[in-house]
């Protein structure tokens, strides 16, 4: 009889299936026996799961029991799956609960906790008046409560002959709003009926005039605990503010000493290892167990650290062109985590 731990993972589709097996099986140290599923492929009625397996260089569809862990990589905000999991393997044997994140729930835990001091002010956007908004900050972003890869986030800037320029991506204005016309009216019309939120917009630090955000990643391993595995600066395309579509990826610690003082970059790091550990510890707390998540921050021109957001899935492809990086620990720590969790 075959001991191993049976550990499934839960993908969107099963044309994922392969590609995640692949990865999480080729970085694994631990002994372990992994297949991928999707929720469709569950069988609730006999206790059993379609799932895709690798062995010996062939692949094997069949029926599995129920496996001992469930590393959820389906990008999910819905938490019911897990729940209907967890009643046949146990609490907390299933992780990152929801991956997607509801970025207005997340702001209150945050702005409620010792970490208030590091989020920008955040409104809803149907509750509150932008023009007055703006007569206090002449800088706001506007993002969807469920969103990734910058995609919709709006930058509002009230120019000095009081111009609102609307920018997608790019500074270059797509709508100019006069100051005699209605900025409420206008945003109506380009952000339509979705759910948005209204963020206090931060004067970022630059390097070489370009804008650029730090991403620090975290990550459980063998021990169960958060630990902060790397930190990154995404730095965005001249004259673009979207730092998500990069022109480059660096280690922070270099970016940080090109343009803040040794004993300052020294501070800053130190901060953003803590800061991200806690704001993991309270994401989790929200959101229901996790194994990963990524945080990301700007500087302002007066160095101090703001949160941006969470990713509950972070990016992973960003740290293939940074050099020395072992691009395998970012599977195989999942993998250690997995393993923890099975000896539980």
């Amino acid at each position: 009889m075959d001991k191993r731990p049976l550990i499934g993972i839960m993908v969107t589709n099963r044309n994922r299936r392969k590609r995640i097996l692949d990865l999480c099986q080729g970085y694994q140290n631990q002994n372990l026996r992994l297949y991928a599923f999707t929720p469709a492929d569950i069988r609730w009625n006999k206790r059993r799961i379609i799932g895709l397996s690798r062995k010996n260089g062939k692949w094997t569809q069949r029926m599995f029991p129920f496996p001992l862990v469930v590393y959820n990589r389906c990008y999910n905000k819905d938490s019911m799956t897990i729940q209907l999991l967890e009643k046949v393997i146990g609490q907390n044997k299933c992780f990152n609960t929801i991956n997607q994140f509801n970025k207005w729930d997340l702001y209150n835990q945050l702005h409620q906790s010792s970490l208030s001091q590091y989020v920008p002010d955040t409104f809803q956007y149907n509750e509150v008046n932008i023009t007055e908004l703006l007569d206090k900050n002449n800088l706001l972003f506007i993002k969807p409560i469920y969103g990734s890869k910058g995609a919709s986030v709006y930058r509002i800037d009230r120019t000095s002959n009081d111009d609102i320029h609307i920018s997608l991506h790019s500074l270059a204005p797509r709508v100019i709003c006069r100051k005699n016309e209605s900025i409420q009216e206008k945003l109506d019309v380009l952000l339509g009926q979705k759910n948005y939120l209204v963020q206090q917009g931060i004067q970022m630090s630059q390097l070489d005039r370009q804008y650029f955000d730090i991403r620090v990643l975290v990550q459980k391993g063998n021990v169960g605990q958060w630990m902060v595995y790397n930190i990154t600066c995404r730095v965005a395309y001249e004259r673009f503010f979207n730092t998500s579509m990069c022109e480059h990826v660096y280690d922070a610690p270099e970016i940080l000493k090109r343009i803040l003082s040794p004993e300052k970059a020294t501070e800053i790091l130190q901060s953003l290892n803590e800061v991200s550990v806690m704001a993991a510890q309270e994401a989790e707390t929200l959101m229901g167990s996790l194994g990963e998540l990524s945080v990301d921050f700007v500087l302002d021109k007066q160095s101090k650290l703001w949160i941006i957001e969470l990713n509950g899935k972070p990016q992973k492809n960003i740290y293939e062109d940074l050099k020395g990086f072992k691009h395998k620990d970012l599977y195989r720590r999942p993998m250690q985590y997995v393993y923890y969790l099975s000896q539980k």
